[in-house]
């Protein structure tokens, strides 16, 4: 089923079942590595808050979370401009931290906020990212807890956006190709 958010038209692409057993698969992981850490666990928002609800659902160890706000994006695009909360909103000296983001690409805000958060203290940061594009990636960087490597599709739904819709669809959709613009990347 096709649907329509503003300007373009999106084609279904990954289902929320696949979705939830990424998400189970990477919980359990993080469960397993991280038990006797406390783990910070930081949503990156807007696009993550339902990918980190899903995972701190399930998360049965300690740990505490907070919110913070990176974007590089403008519609379909990646600007290269990071946009960042400041300052950070909890104390991270001595923490294991894990960035939860909803879709890893060029990964310019990751490698931005890994070194912010070494540069506070952080013992370890771990990056648990939804989607990750290897192929558009310009840093060096390891995604430690990755649910989907994907190409250089644009999606939405589950939490990612086209200019602001589209984020409650609660499966992934990707550009259709009829889309005449050549727009492809998230």
């Amino acid at each position: 089923m096709k649907v329509q958010i503003l300007d373009k038209t999106f084609v279904p692409y990954i289902s929320q079942e696949e979705i939830e057993a990424a998400v189970e698969r990477l919980t359990h992981q993080m469960n397993e590595e991280l038990k006797d850490s406390c783990p910070l666990f930081v949503c990156i928002l807007k696009g993550a808050v339902f990918f980190f609800a899903d995972l701190m659902e399930n998360i049965d160890i300690p740990h505490n979370m907070t919110f913070y706000r990176i974007s590089s994006y403008t519609g379909t695009q990646s600007s290269g401009n990071i946009r960042a909360s400041k300052p950070f909103p909890r104390k991270v000296e001595g923490r294991t931290v894990v960035i939860v983001e909803d879709i890893v690409e060029t990964g310019n805000s990751m490698h931005f906020l890994r070194r912010k958060l070494f540069e506070l203290g952080a013992k370890d940061v771990r990056i648990a990212a939804l989607f990750f594009k290897p192929g558009k990636c310009k840093k060096e960087l390891t995604i430690d807890y990755c649910g989907f490597e994907i190409s250089d599709e644009f999606i939405v739904g589950y939490g990612l956006d086209y200019c602001e819709q589209g984020r409650e669809l609660p499966s992934v959709y990707q550009l259709a190709p009829e889309n005449t613009e050549t727009e492809s990347s998230n």
